[in-house]
């Protein structure tokens, strides 16, 4: 698929308040405020049908915790727009780590929504029933799922055409094309604290600057993520950069 003229990314959410401050700021306003993306949020507890709005309850068998309810979380996931449509993430610890190939995706689709889990956990049938997808952000637990929604929702909208002004930025991003990390960056002042820019970056030489940027991003990778680059798509020419 190619970009449609503007990406809705939709939040199925307990705190509907904790994402909507988020989206507030930065990138993430100006994008919404272009036009280039869409955002909307739907509690579950608005489609709660007793005076204190549940929407969670004890597990069945026992044990310590609450878990959300997946009727709720239903009403809530099909109150939204065009979700018959869209990719559903359920963020889960168990599912696959999130990659910036699921941003470059999903930002094609045209429509994401995130089911945020909270308390004990959600119902299974949450995942099995309305999920199209799960993900995770990494080997540890929150108390929420907002945060891991945010963060994917932001790889996601920085990608979008016009979003970070320059078309070129995300290029050279770590993850992006062959699976190396980024190069270093550098900018004024010329030295600190003894460590000075690179002289290759001041010589106005472009093709030794691409070499370097390629030759750097290669070692960084080698050095600090040996996973990656076991798995990165290396030419000849890119080995022979390598000390």
């Amino acid at each position: 698929m190619r970009h449609t003229s503007r990406v809705r990314i939709d939040f199925v959410t307990l705190f509907p308040e904790m994402i909507q401050e988020a989206l507030s700021h930065s990138m993430m306003a100006r994008a919404a405020g272009s036009g280039a993306v869409q955002f909307q949020c739907a509690n579950p507890r608005d489609f709660a049908t007793d005076a204190h709005r549940t929407v969670d309850d004890s597990p069945y068998g026992g044990g310590p915790g609450m878990v959300l309810r997946v009727d709720r979380v239903a009403d809530a996931l099909r109150s939204l727009p065009g979700h018959q449509e869209a990719v559903v993430v359920l963020t889960d610890p168990r599912g696959p780590r999130f990659t910036q190939a699921d941003a470059e995706a999903w930002s094609q689709h045209g429509h994401a929504i995130f089911i945020c889990g909270h308390y004990e956990g959600v119902d299974e049938r949450v995942r099995t029933h309305l999920a199209t997808c799960t993900r995770s952000i990494g080997d540890f637990v929150l108390t929420g799922g907002e945060l891991p929604a945010l963060m994917m929702a932001d790889a996601i909208t920085r990608l979008l055409p016009g979003v970070l002004g320059d078309p070129e930025s995300h290029q050279d991003d770590s993850f992006s094309h062959d699976g190396l990390l980024g190069h270093p960056l550098y900018t004024r002042p010329l030295e600190f604290e003894g460590e000075t820019v690179p002289e290759v970056l001041r010589s106005g030489n472009h093709p030794a600057v691409a070499r370097w940027r390629r030759q750097e991003q290669l070692r960084v990778t080698r050095d600090l993520r040996p996973d990656l680059f076991a798995r990165a798509d290396l030419t000849k020419s890119d080995l022979d950069l390598l000390p």
